[in-house]
C-alpha cells in the first residue's frame, strides 16, 4: 500500500565491520575522553576516506544548504557530528541520563502524549531525534516503530532487547504483509512512529519546497492517520546543553469528518510549515541532516505547487 517492502534476501547494513559498535563501547568505557575523541575524530577522517558516496552526498546537501561548495573539512564535520551522535545514543542505550527538554511550541505535542492516546509519531534523521524513543518512554506508551533492518544493527537490537515489550518494531524490509502488520498496530491501541524524510520506501509522495528546490516526500502518515483516525505529530530534536537535547515539535494534526481531499490539503500544508521549521534548524545547525543518501528527488514541473506557511513559522519555536 503506502510502503514498499524492499527485497529481504539482500538486506542493507550500516557502514563498518560487525564489531564496531561492541568496540566502540568498550574504547568509550576504558579509555580517557580526550583519547577517545581524538581517536573518534581519526575514525571520522577514515569515514570520510573510504565512503565515497556518503562524502559526495554530504557535499551535494551542504551545497543546497548554503550555496556554495563545502570544504573536505566541512564534510569531516557533518560526518563527525553524526559520529558523536552515535556514541551518545550508544551510551543512552546503556543507561546513561540524558534529558529530552520540550521548547516553547510543543505544547500540542506533550498534551497529546500525556493524554494516552494512540497518535502517529513522525520524525526525520536529524540530530538527536533517535534519543526521542527515550523520552517517550516516561509517558508508558505502547510503540510501534517502523524501522529498516539492517544487517548489523547493535543499537537497534539493544534498544529493542531494553525497552521490550512497550516497544514493538515492523521491518519494512522484512514484513510479507505490512498492511496487516500495520492494522493490527493500530488496533493494538499503541502508537506508531515513523522517520518521514527518505522517501525510498514509500508509494505516497508530494512536492514540498526544502532546501531551494520543490523535493518529493513520502506522506504516507497521513494516510495512516485518514485510514485509522488517529491524530498526527511531527518532534525533531537537536543537542542542547550537555546531557541534554531541545525537542521541536509541530501542532498536532487531527483526521476531520470532512471529504479525503479536503483532509490531505490541510495535511500537506501541515507538512510543509514542519519542513520550514526544519530547514530553520538546519541553517542554526548545518551538520545534523544525517541522510548521508541522494537529497529528495526534485518535482516535476507539473506537480501542483505546495501551499506557502505563514512567514510566523520561518524561524523554530
Amino acid at each position: 500500500m503506502a510502503l514498499n517492502p524492499v527485497n529481504a534476501a539482500s538486506p542493507p547494513r550500516n557502514a563498518g565491520p560487525s564489531w564496531g559498535y561492541a568496540f566502540l563501547r568498550r574504547a568509550d568505557r576504558w579509555l580517557p575522553a580526550p583519547l577517545f575523541n581524538f581517536f573518534l575524530g581519526i575514525g571520522t577522517w577514515v569515514a570520510v576516506a573510504r565512503m565515497p558516496a556518503e562524502r559526495a552526498n554530504s557535499g551535494r546537501y551542504l551545497r543546497a544548504l548554503w550555496g556554495r561548495a563545502a570544504t573536505r573539512r566541512e564534510v569531516w564535520k557533518h560526518f563527525h557530528a553524526f559520529a558523536r551522535v552515535f556514541i551518545l545514543r550508544l551510551r543512552v542505550a546503556e543507561g546513561r541520563p540524558h534529558r529530552c527538554r520540550p521548547t516553547p511550541g510543543c505544547e500540542g505535542f506533550m498534551a497529546l502524549m500525556k493524554s494516552g492516546r494512540p497518535a502517529l509519531l513522525g520524525t526525520f534523521h536529524l540530530g538527536n531525534s533517535d534519543l526521542l524513543e527515550f523520552f517517550l518512554r516516561g509517558f508508558r506508551l505502547e510503540l510501534c516503530m517502523i524501522r529498516l533492518r539492517v544487517g548489523n544493527s547493535a543499537d537497534v537490537d539493544h534498544l529493542a532487547e531494553r525497552f521490550a515489550p512497550w516497544v514493538n518494531f515492523i521491518w519494512v524490509n522484512e514484513t510479507e504483509n505490512l498492511l496487516f502488520a500495520l492494522k493490527q498496530a493500530a488496533q493494538s491501541g499503541g502508537s506508531i512512529a515513523l522517520k518521514c524524510d527518505r522517501p525510498e520506501h514509500s508509494a505516497k509522495l508530494e512536492a514540498f519546497d526544502f532546501l531551494g528546490e520543490r523535493r518529493m516526500f513520502p506522506v504516507t502518515i497521513y494516510h495512516l492517520a485518514l485510514m485509522f483516525k488517529r491524530p498526527v505529530v511531527f518532534c525533531v530534536s537537536v543537542p542542547g546543553a550537555e546531557d541534554e537535547s531541545l525537542i521541536y515539535a509541530s501542532p498536532v494534526f487531527e483526521p476531520e469528518d470532512d471529504t479525503k481531499a479536503a483532509n490531505l490539503e490541510r495535511a500537506h500544508a501541515h507538512f510543509q510549515e514542519f519542513l520550514v521549521r526544519v530547514e530553520a534548524l538546519l541553517r542554526l545547525h548545518p551538520f545534523l541532516w544525517f541522510n548521508f543518501t541522494p537529497l529528495n528527488p526534485t518535482a516535476s514541473p507539473s506537480t501542483p505547487a505546495s501551499p506557502v506557511p505563514p512567514r510566523s513559522a520561518l524561524l523554530p519555536c
